[in-house]
């Protein structure tokens, strides 16, 4: 097994590398429609990493814990698991489950998004918009029927 390869990301400018050994695969039959192999291969792939260990890696602290609280209800203590089974080779799915837990690392480990700094709508914009509901009411008032007084 290969070392698992993070590319750069906003959140990871360097990337990251997670070693061979501190990943774990676990293969198990796949369920579901599969000819006469779906017995006997065991094409199901389980990728677990535990997160704890990341720190080793230089990954900091306030990452670390921000990735811990993003993926709490992926994760059984501080071991992130993912399945892959929707490809009926294991190595295919063995692929597939290596992106997968890319891709969750990379958005839990990259930095929040700014937050949105409030504006107010402009003295313009709010006589334009004023301007455009009486250009409207004039034209539904237009659409009126004449009262019978006049």
């Amino acid at each position: 097994m290969d070392d698992l390869v993070i590319a750069p990301a906003p959140g990871l400018p360097d990337g990251l590398v997670i070693p061979a050994d501190l990943l774990r695969e676990r293969f198990t039959h796949a369920s579901g429609p599969g000819g006469q192999g779906v017995n006997t291969a065991d094409s199901r792939v389980q990728l677990s990493v535990d997160l704890a260990e990341l720190s080793a890696l230089g990954v900091e602290a306030t990452r670390l814990d921000r990735a811990m609280e993003q993926l709490a209800g992926r994760r059984t203590g501080t071991v992130l698991t993912v399945d892959a089974a929707e490809f009926r080779s294991q190595h295919r799915n063995r692929k597939a489950a290596r992106e997968r837990l890319a891709g969750l690392l990379r958005s839990a480990l990259a930095a929040p998004a700014p937050a949105r700094r409030p504006t107010r709508p402009t003295r313009a914009s709010r006589r334009r918009r004023l301007e455009a509901k009486h250009r409207r009411a004039e034209v539904k008032r237009s659409r009126t029927r004449p009262s019978a007084d006049s």
